[in-house]
């Protein structure tokens, strides 16, 4: 299928990993990425909080280019691969979908500057939910190669991607607060169960009270360890800073040794489908994922410390 991809600016900025994961594991899932290279930032909620009118600009802007995409190459919906990004995108195009006037006043500030305006309704999901609800878990499961046996994998939503529910379309039919430990299963690993799955890492307040934020990432991963998991893997970029990156800061906050490696959802996919580990750019990971999970147990990659071109 071919997608109308929005990489967000995380994912090639701070985390290059997690774009490069991406390109290497969509043709293994039959995707085509139609990469929306125009595109910018969502705002991340951010930008709402001061002009809400400009933040709906941006990304009616984006959902413009994505429609643009569906038109002129086929592509089928728009996809990305940053639950931040879900949200803020999820909450503009509410308001411009809610309100047809609202959406023509929009469209002529996007006019001013591109060639294409947003038209109402437009599919957009998050990689994680186009596994489940595009691909499949059966022919996801069909597809591995390298079963993730024996790796205890606790799942990190963040907080943009469970809630408000009505507005990410979660429901009995659609339990896309469980997709995550679906996915994990399908791909032969075993969920961990842990307080902190389907809370905040901190990171929208880290600018404003660091010490609250590094003592949520803390929180979060020691509940992790506690509950013995191998490692965690989040479909955010912006956990995957606060909960890896922030790391030895959440540690010393915390007041207790972690070393819990954080996987990005593709590189997790990318190593159940065969990637070895430096093509999925883990050596890029402050914690580094060979130096705490014991791959002499596990079945995922085969490959010992100091293996595999790590």
């Amino acid at each position: 299928m071919k997608v109308a991809y929005w990489p967000g600016c995380v994912s090639r900025g701070f985390t290059p990993e997690l774009h490069g994961s991406v390109a290497k594991v969509a043709p293994l899932l039959d995707i085509e990425l139609i990469e929306l290279d125009r595109a910018c930032c969502t705002g991340a909620g951010v930008i709402a909080e001061h002009n809400q009118e400009l933040a709906d600009t941006l990304n009616g802007r984006t959902f413009a280019l994505a429609q643009q995409a569906m038109r002129n190459d086929g592509a089928e919906l728009m996809m990305n691969i940053c639950s931040t990004c879900q949200g803020a995108q999820s909450e503009a195009q509410e308001r411009l979908d809610a309100n047809a006037e609202y959406r023509a006043h929009v469209n002529e500030t996007i006019k001013a500057t591109s060639d294409v305006v947003y038209e109402k309704g437009i599919t957009n999901k998050n990689f994680l939910w186009l596994l489940v609800e595009e691909i499949g878990l059966e022919a996801l499961k069909a597809k591995v190669t390298r079963p993730l046996t024996n790796l205890k994998v606790g799942p990190f939503y963040g907080c943009y991607i469970v809630r408000p529910i009505d507005r990410l379309g979660i429901s009995n039919d659609l339990p896309r607060d469980t997709y995550l430990a679906q996915v994990i299963e399908a791909l032969g690993g075993t969920v961990i169960d842990y307080a902190g799955s389907h809370k905040c890492c901190g990171f929208p307040i880290i600018t404003m009270n660091k010490k609250a934020s590094l003592a949520q990432a803390g929180r979060h991963l020691g509940d992790a360890v506690d509950a013995d998991a191998d490692c965690l893997v989040t479909p955010c970029p912006l956990c995957h800073l606060n909960l890896d990156l922030q790391q030895p800061l959440a540690a010393r906050e915390a007041g207790r040794t972690l070393d819990m490696p954080v996987l990005h959802l593709p590189q997790l996919v990318g190593l159940a489908l065969g990637l070895e580990p430096k093509e999925l750019g883990m050596q890029r990971h402050v914690v580094k994922p060979t130096s705490v999970i014991d791959w002499t147990t596990t079945v995922v990659a085969g490959v010992g410390a100091g293996e595999g071109g790590w």
